[in-house]
């Protein structure tokens, strides 16, 4: 079963409580989606720390219900 957007950024958000959160369904299927998270959280991260956050707020559904994410994270400026 996919996932829809609201449901990627609620989980996100719940992990993340300050992240501003955009998600654009790339193919129209609810299964390739592009996610661009802001947070303070990730302020002196290196880039894959950043992602392992926002693959740890999705709890176990990437590969899953949610099949694919093209991930941009940034510390807001």
């Amino acid at each position: 079963m996919a996932m829809n957007a609201a449901e990627i950024e609620a989980l996100i958000k719940s992990a993340l409580p300050d992240a501003v959160v955009t998600i654009e369904d790339l193919a129209g299927d609810g299964d390739h989606y592009a996610a661009k998270v802001v947070s303070s959280a990730f302020k002196g991260l290196p880039r894959v720390k950043q992602h392992q956050l926002v693959y740890a707020a999705l709890q176990g559904r990437m590969g899953g219900q949610l099949h694919a994410l093209a991930l941009q994270t940034q510390a807001p400026d």
